[in-house]
């Protein structure tokens, strides 16, 4: 199933006032889930397999690197046997990249917090608006939830990340 999202990414130099912003806002709190992100060589777009305690999902997704909200079109399977999947994708294509994190999650309405800890990158939030479970939102109305949230936590233009952990981690190691 495709659907389409409008995130950001950046740096967070206090997880702990945005986590506080977030539950003072009746954000739901899904957990704490530590994440391995496998990330395959593929003709064009990104394939990761996300494995985890709370998220286990087989995604692929375009979306174009840039600062300030971004849009992807993604298509997301659930995943129930990663570690198979994960052997399965190594054979048939190469490993680009593995993303390791922490990751808080939180969720407002139609809205999708993370606030995560990436060893060897630091501390990050993303916001996600998504149509996923709601095709009738409009990508104006996502774009104008993701701006209302960016300024509602203080994310200055500057702490944006135009690329994905795969990106920073890959320029990191060479």
């Amino acid at each position: 199933m495709s659907a389409i999202n409008i995130e950001i990414k950046a740096r967070c130099f206090h997880p702990e006032r945005v986590e506080a912003f977030l539950l003072a806002s009746g954000a739901r709190y899904v957990g704490l889930d530590t994440q391995k992100d496998t990330y395959f060589e593929v003709p064009g777009g990104r394939l990761k397999l996300r494995q985890g305690a709370i998220e286990n999902n087989l995604i692929f997704y375009h979306r174009a690197d840039g600062e300030g909200p971004k849009t992807s079109q993604f298509y997301l399977s659930p995943v129930s046997d990663g570690g198979s999947l994960e052997s399965l994708l190594s054979a048939a294509l190469s490993v680009k990249v593995v993303v390791e994190k922490h990751r808080k999650i939180f969720f407002i309405e139609h809205t999708k917090f993370h606030i995560d800890e990436v060893p060897g990158l630091g501390s990050f939030v993303e916001i996600e608006v998504s149509n996923l479970h709601h095709p009738h939102i409009t990508r104006s109305s996502m774009a104008a939830d993701c701006t209302q949230y960016m300024e509602a936590l203080g994310i200055a233009p500057e702490h944006l990340i135009a690329n994905s952990y795969s990106d920073l981690l890959l320029a990191k190691n060479k």
